[in-house]
């Protein structure tokens, strides 16, 4: 393996730990949000109904319907939101509560 590639590894790596440990400034990484969301899933794992998690998540009842149909898609912002909601539900429950 050349010594050039081996750097590459290496720093790839050091950047991945920065990123998990929070320690990574902000123009060191970019955000992946998936091209694809399964919004009946992250529904699904919550035990929610569709009602329940459109009222919890500020979402349109009819629009949660047409993406678990598969006759809608989330647009980009939505589905880093859903994203959000899918790995930290309470943290998201807790910025949206009314005090």
């Amino acid at each position: 393996m050349s010594r050039r590639i081996a750097d590459g590894i290496l720093r790839g790596l050091n950047q991945a730990l920065a990123f998990a440990e929070g320690t990574a400034e902000e123009g060191t990484y970019v955000v992946h949000i998936p091209a694809e969301i399964d919004v009946k899933a992250i529904r699904g794992r919550m035990g929610l109904t569709q009602q329940e998690f459109a009222i919890r998540f500020g979402f349109n009842i009819n629009t949660l319907r047409h993406w678990e149909q598969g006759r809608r898609v989330p647009e980009g912002p939505t589905r880093a939101y859903l994203v959000v909601i899918g790995r930290e539900p309470e943290a998201v429950q807790r910025a949206l509560r009314v005090a």
